[in-house]
């Protein structure tokens, strides 16, 4: 059987108690700590590191607490349209600021200025440090200017650690051949072996039957 990659996103709830940290709980304190000390005029934080290791999942779980309590947020990422700075935000995003082209980097420069001079918090992210990044230098700066934590991917007895765990939140058996398979023909991200196994619970629940090799397979033909 070849390998199937499954590059697609993580669609579960971005809730921050529902973030598998592995090698990262240094980085899921870090936002939990910014969100503590929403209303204190806290200290920017930028997140770095490879595209699979939980970046985005983490600003998406900050937004989302931040609209659970009724606030507004401007967010911007490589896919956004221009949006005006709105005074009535109560924090700003940055994501995938790697690919921000020059009208972005505009705006994003905007609007850290103005969230800066309103004691706004800040929340960034990028695959490398904000000094290594292919930005105006002012930008980049600003993006540097505060805390600045990478995150890590986890090896494999830690992807099969957070496999299990979340399998175990699930009521999921996950036995070693089963986590064996996942490993050796699925792409390895953990966004797409969490995606994975969001498809295995929904079809062992659809078939009434255990997960095990044999289930993925067949899963797998339908």
């Amino acid at each position: 059987m070849q390998q199937i990659p499954l590059d697609i996103g993580l669609e579960r709830t971005p809730e921050l108690a529902r973030y598998l940290p592995g090698p990262n709980a240094a980085a899921l304190a870090q936002v939990q700590a910014w969100l503590g000390h929403l209303g204190d005029n806290p200290v920017p934080l930028y997140l770095w590191g490879d595209s699979s290791s939980g970046k985005t999942f983490l600003l998406r779980a900050a937004q989302h607490a931040l609209a659970a309590r009724g606030l507004k947020m401007g967010w911007m990422d490589s896919a956004s349209r221009a949006q005006d700075f709105d005074e009535g935000w109560a924090a700003v995003f940055l994501d995938e600021v790697q690919h921000y082209d020059t009208a972005a980097q505009q705006q994003a420069f905007s609007w850290l200025a103005q969230a800066k001079a309103l004691h706004l918090p800040i929340l960034a992210a990028g695959d490398v440090p904000p000094l290594a990044l292919d930005l105006r230098e002012d930008l980049r700066n600003r993006l540097g200017w505060g805390l600045v934590q990478v995150l890590q991917l986890p090896d494999e007895a830690q992807t099969r650690a957070i496999l299990r765990q979340e399998a175990d939140a699930r009521g999921i058996g996950l036995g070693e051949e089963v986590l064996d398979f996942m490993l050796r023909h699925f792409s390895r991200d953990l966004a797409s072996l969490m995606e994975l196994l969001d498809h295995i619970d929904g079809y062992a629940l659809y078939a009434k039957r255990a997960v095990t090799v044999p289930l993925i397979k067949a899963m797998l033909l339908e």
